[in-house]
């Protein structure tokens, strides 16, 4: 099994990139994220890998993060999501995006994905709900928000303040995430308007 590969970037094309170990080539398929950071061409690269051993195939699957690896096995274990969707929620959605858009069952989030339609999407969220990769994990405190939103117990004044900021534009993920920082800092029982005030400098900072 490979778990990792590190050599010198060969080519990058438009799902994949070739990497030369020791003058072996490896075709390995990434998402757009991955390929965005790979070095230049004939610089050292190092990516985590997935092998998929199939009857008719064997495929590579490289990833930036351990965290995008863990996240495409996630995906995978849900029926209906194959290595290429797979790929496509991880061009489409960061890490933390996906784990916020699972913690808050926001399956518009997952829709955006090309090949997800809201079936699937509404299946990716209530399966993989509650579940994290090893290498996943986003803050304690930022988690619990974003699940006492998604469940609809969140506190009026940190559920307004979210959703003011997600009004301004902001993300979902980032709102609830500047929230939780504030509220860290602050208390619980700081005010919507001081919310999205110091939820506001937290974003622009």
């Amino acid at each position: 099994m490979i778990g990792k590969l590190k050599g010198l970037l060969e080519t990058v094309g438009e799902d994949h990139a070739l990497i030369d170990v020791g003058g072996v080539c490896y075709e390995v398929f990434c998402s757009t994220r991955t390929l965005e950071v790979l070095p230049a061409t004939g610089e050292p690269a190092s990516v985590f890998v997935e092998m998929i051993v199939r009857e008719d195939m064997i495929r590579l699957y490289g990833f930036s993060g351990a965290s995008e690896k863990g996240w495409f096995r996630l995906l995978l274990s849900v029926q209906g999501v194959g290595a290429r969707v797979a790929l496509g929620i991880l061009s489409t959605l960061s890490p933390s995006d996906l784990s916020s858009a699972i913690s808050l069952q926001d399956k518009a989030m997952v829709g955006r994905a090309p090949g997800v339609g809201p079936k699937l999407a509404q299946r990716i969220v209530s399966e993989l709900k509650g579940k994290m990769p090893a290498h996943g994990a986003i803050d304690s405190g930022v988690a619990g928000l974003q699940n006492a939103l998604g469940e609809g117990i969140a506190a009026s004044n940190l559920a307004d303040a979210v959703s003011a900021l997600v009004n301004l534009g902001y993300g979902q993920s980032q709102s609830s995430s500047a929230v939780a920082r504030v509220v860290a800092r602050e208390g619980q029982e700081t005010s919507t308007e001081k919310l999205i005030r110091l939820g506001l400098k937290e974003l622009s900072s």
